[in-house]
């Protein structure tokens, strides 16, 4: 499993379900159900302070698992995008497959 953190570029449906990402410049194609779920982050490494009332994206951190393909005939990829919900900014943090696309 690869862990890091790459800026990818995510269309979702109307309810904010990932669909399709762009990803080191190929399309995949999400060929599962996501998976959501929310992770505590760091924010005091980020941040100086915490504003009153603020807590939506301060603590908590939208994660998403989804199976991706670039075509029916490629392999699915597990992969783990956050979602940063203030700024709608998604990075992909982790691979769990070595897996090459055979299309």
């Amino acid at each position: 499993m690869g862990v890091f953190s790459e800026g990818i570029e995510v269309v979702c449906s109307p309810a904010g379900k990932p669909l399709r990402l762009v990803w080191g410049g190929r399309t995949y194609k999400v060929g599962a159900d996501p998976v959501r779920w929310y992770e505590r982050r760091n924010w005091w490494e980020e941040e100086m302070r915490a504003e009153r009332g603020r807590g939506a994206g301060l603590v908590d951190t939208e994660i998403w698992r989804v199976q991706a393909r670039v075509s029916d005939r490629s392999d699915l990829r597990t992969l783990d995008l956050s979602h940063h919900v203030n700024t709608d900014r998604w990075r992909l943090i982790r691979i769990h497959d070595a897996l090459k696309d055979s299309a």
